[in-house]
């Protein structure tokens, strides 16, 4: 079970590879490839007893954020709608648009928030263990 977590990310980032196997007209497209985060941290999957994927589709209202808050585990995101502007406790900001995927930052203190006209819809991907929160302030 502590292999799943890294199961699924290598099927999620390899998928080049395995796209050989499809058949003809299942149409491949990589969101993502990478080895960091959004700030260049170096992506480490963790090693749980009890390894749990949560995959959660999350709306920011016009003018909401979601809090300062941080991840000690691996989280990746797909803008589904909207403009996500992401500031980190290091005051650098990052907006990530409609059709973009990225590697949320670890174990540092980072606020999304829409200032945008619409909705902000994403899906995130936590890398995570069964029974532990996907943050913390």
């Amino acid at each position: 079970m502590r292999y799943f977590s890294t199961i699924v990310l290598s099927l999620f980032f390899c998928i080049t590879a395995i796209s050989q196997q499809y058949n003809k007209g299942a149409i491949v497209e990589i969101l993502l490839k990478t080895d960091t985060t959004s700030i260049g941290q170096k992506i480490n999957y963790p090693q749980f007893a009890n390894s749990e994927v949560t995959i959660a589709k999350i709306t920011i209202e016009q003018g909401a954020s979601t809090g300062w808050h941080r991840h000690n585990i691996p989280v990746f995101a797909y803008i589904l709608q909207g403009v996500l502007t992401v500031e980190i406790e290091n005051h650098e900001t990052k907006q990530f648009t409609t059709g973009t995927s990225f590697p949320e930052v670890i174990n540092t203190l980072h606020n999304g928030t829409n200032k945008g006209f619409e909705n902000v819809v994403l899906i995130a991907f936590y890398l995570g263990e069964k029974g532990k929160a996907l943050s913390s302030k």
